[in-house]
């Protein structure tokens, strides 16, 4: 199925030094973002608690919330969870307080200013220590996910191809990274999740462009390279808007329909497939062309006949 049909190649390499310009600006702004505000780092590598408790009628927030101030529970950040009756608490780490009780004390401050009965669902605790672990291995694992994504891409293609496919990931990365950051959103390992998610969807769409620019290079012996580029884009660009408009209606039912909890993951989604089909467009081919790619980097290479050398005996 063929959403959009062209007759003619669309020049997307026109606009290669606007879409530069764009990128750029998005990205350092992203990396401004991160060095003076940081993430919302969320309690998977903060530390501390999280409990699920369940109400026989639906609860409000709000007095949740108030009632864990008063009782010295410092701000804790109240959610539903599945549904109205069903609540989320995730607290900081509480100096000097043990664990084993800290469930019991909360549950039992709830059940006082509760009209009827809270059942205890779930309370797991994270330690400061476990949280750093997280930060560091979540770090490691996207640098190990581009470093192999570099290998995978030059074995298969070419250097050139291959730095411009890392250059477009690490792109979705950092303005996603920068977009979180903006908007305060909290980071949670559901969103870690999400941004190794985007770093396969994005590849998988450069991938698509990169094959059908070798076979126009192999194929199309007329033209330069931004010709040849311009046409293995248009050809792509109906599967690639197709591929990213589904996936898209998807998550935005997720973000819709999903509930608070997983708004982050959502979210984290929403923006790295709406920057991943950007840099498919128009970052990783450009950064390759900038490196100087050509049909040469492309061919097979020739194979020579045994006797090929010699002289033909008639």
């Amino acid at each position: 199925m063929q959403l959009f049909t062209f007759k003619e190649d669309i020049n997307f390499l026109k606009l290669r030094l606007p879409a530069a310009i764009l990128s750029v600006l998005l990205v350092c702004g992203s990396i401004f973002l991160l060095a003076t505000k940081g993430l919302n780092w969320g309690l998977d590598f903060t530390g501390g608690t999280v409990i699920e408790v369940s109400y026989q009628q639906p609860a409000e927030l709000d007095p949740i919330r108030d009632l864990l101030k008063r009782e010295g529970f410092g701000e804790p950040t109240v959610q539903h969870f599945g549904t109205s009756r069903d609540v989320m608490i995730r607290m900081e780490p509480q100096q000097g307080a043990k664990a084993e009780t800290l469930g019991d004390r909360i549950l039992s401050a709830l059940r006082q200013e509760a009209s009827g009965e809270v059942t205890l669902k779930r309370i797991d605790f994270v330690g400061p220590n476990v949280g750093d672990e997280l930060t560091e291995q979540g770090g490691l694992a996207v640098i190990v996910a581009l470093l192999c994504i570099l290998l995978y891409v030059s074995l298969r293609f070419e250097w050139k191809l291959a730095v411009g496919s890392v250059v477009a990931l690490a792109h979705d990365v950092t303005i996603t990274l920068g977009f979180f950051s903006l908007l305060g959103i909290e980071f949670d390992l559901t969103v870690l999740a999400a941004v190794l998610t985007v770093v396969g969807y994005s590849l998988n769409d450069t991938i698509v462009v990169f094959d059908r620019i070798r076979e126009n290079f192999r194929k199309i012996r007329k033209g330069d390279v931004a010709e040849i580029t311009n046409n293995a884009l248009t050809a792509t660009l109906s599967r690639t808007m197709m591929t990213s408009l589904t996936t898209l209606f998807v998550v935005v039912a997720i973000f819709a329909k999903g509930g608070p909890v997983i708004h982050a993951f959502a979210a984290a989604l929403l923006m790295g497939i709406t920057v991943g089909t950007f840099s498919s467009i128009y970052v990783a081919s450009s950064v390759a062309l900038k490196l100087g790619l050509c049909k040469e980097d492309l061919m097979p290479p020739q194979v020579e006949k045994e006797g090929a050398d010699h002289e033909p005996l008639l």
